[in-house]
């Protein structure tokens, strides 16, 4: 929505900042008589003291009336287990307690309780044939494309040494991490687009950025889904609810990634209506539909039709003289605007909270400041979000896609560096050495490289012959 900046101003830099109310209270108490301080003196100790006596005393009758010791159970969570939701826990001494399938620390959200309120623990007295099990958790699985301009395969021994010197420092992460590089040379990257035959690209990212199709080839079947982030971009909240997004995705979708319904670029295709520099892969749901096309496939007679020359001639038409298909802008994304486009159906929006990008819409005027506000303050001050998706809702950012080199973090007066040039500068400037944040040393860093890789459409190759 579109609003005056002079009437909702985000900048988290205050000329004035608002004086403490606690401050103002405490100068109008002291300029009172004394007799008067000495009342209120006497009133608030009385309102704190007693409440607090009579919890206290009430407690511990209370434990001493229905716990006894080897009814304390403690629960250690763990970095590869997590715990079975319990329905309800239930004894002979005590009424049936009813417990929500999923447990909220923070069962009020941000609401704040009202001053000197007091939340006694929830106990429940638990007999050891009720404990709850535990279950094996899901990985949760990120993948990068990492290349250099000059040389892709250069490019990803440089990053990978860059990672390992800094992964080394870290001896107790909070949960068990496994880092595997697939390294790709640049023939391989070229043979495989080859194999496709008709796809190209003029984008400055080449052919390393038209990896992102094949990133269901690259990784091995074990691997279900996977969330793909461009590597300039950096969480601000939980990744595991990025990861709980797929829970939400519909039987048949397969590709998930923002959309922008109300951009119009012609000369592109129009490919700006997405955005994929985020996307939900469900690789499992693209192998079963054979997203790319291959010369190998072409030789198997399988009854499987690839999706995507169809999808690409309905958009750019036939390939050129050339042999490849003209005009494709922005890279993988043209080509994945042309697959969503021809399938719909195997396809569903990813919220702007997630695609919160420096390089797109302004960051639709989010920032850091004003840590008070209100859902109906963001809403108003937030642009770009007419038409979309989410008008008329409220952006809130759980991921930044910023470019770190820019000029313009250096310039004070710049609203982008107000707004957010300090997350930038802390998810910098974080010490890798501080994500040893496990209390035991049970959890582990793991890194491993896998040469030779072989794409799907070359193992489907070697088993015919």
């Amino acid at each position: 929505m579109y609003h005056p900046r002079d009437r909702h101003d985000t900048s988290p830099f205050l000329d004035n900042p608002p004086p403490s109310p606690w401050r103002a209270r405490a100068k109008e108490l002291s300029r009172r008589p004394l007799f008067t301080r000495q009342v209120a003196f006497v009133a608030l100790f009385l309102v704190v003291a007693a409440p607090l006596w009579l919890l206290t005393h009430h407690g511990q009758d209370a434990i001493r009336a229905s716990a006894a010791p080897e009814d304390l159970i403690n629960f250690a969570t763990s970095t590869e287990r997590q715990i079975a939701p319990v329905e309800h826990v239930a004894t002979s001494a005590t009424p049936t307690i009813s417990i929500p399938p999923s447990f909220n620390a923070r069962p009020h959200g941000d609401v704040k309780a009202p001053h000197r309120q007091f939340f006694p623990p929830h106990m429940v007295d638990t007999p050891l044939e009720d404990q709850v099990t535990v279950v094996d958790a899901d990985p949760v699985t990120f993948s990068f494309i990492m290349f250099s301009a000059d040389s892709a395969s250069e490019g990803a021994v440089l990053m990978k040494a860059f990672l390992e010197k800094r992964l080394a420092l870290v001896k107790r992460p909070k949960h068990n991490v496994l880092v595997r590089f697939y390294k790709l040379t640049r023939a391989d990257m070229t043979g495989r687009i080859e194999r496709e035959g008709a796809i190209f690209t003029d984008h400055s990212a080449g052919v390393p950025g038209l990896m992102k199709l094949f990133i269901h080839e690259i990784l091995p079947e074990t691997v279900k889904k996977s969330i793909f982030i461009d590597t300039d971009a950096f969480f601000i909240s939980d990744p595991l609810l990025l990861w709980q997004q797929f829970d939400k995705l519909g039987p048949n979708t397969a590709i998930s990634m923002p959309t922008h319904p109300e951009q119009e670029a012609p000369h592109w295709h129009h490919a700006n209506k997405i955005c994929s520099c985020i996307m939900l892969l469900d690789l499992e749901k693209l192998r079963k539909l054979r997203l790319m096309d291959s010369s190998a496939y072409r030789n198997v007679d399988d009854g499987i039709s690839p999706l995507s020359p169809a999808a690409f001639r309905a958009m750019f038409g036939p390939p050129g003289a050339e042999g490849h298909y003209e005009d494709v802008k922005l890279g993988d994304q043209g080509y994945w605007w042309a697959i969503v486009s021809h399938r719909p159906d195997v396809f569903e929006h990813l919220s702007f909270d997630w695609e919160v990008s420096s390089c797109l819409l302004d960051m639709y005027f989010t920032g850091l400041g004003h840590d008070d506000a209100t859902e109906e303050e963001e809403l108003a001050a937030q642009l770009h979000t007419w038409a979309t998706p989410h008008q008329g809702q409220v952006i809130l950012p759980k991921m930044l896609h910023l470019y770190f080199e820019w000029e313009g973090w250096s310039e004070p007066d710049n609203s982008l560096e107000k707004r957010w040039g300090a997350a930038m500068r802390y998810h910098v400037g974080l010490k890798w050495l501080w994500l040893n944040q496990a209390n035991t040393n049970d959890t582990k860093i793991t890194v491993e490289t896998v040469g030779n890789v072989k794409f799907a459409d070359e193992l489907v190759a070697s088993r015919i012959l």
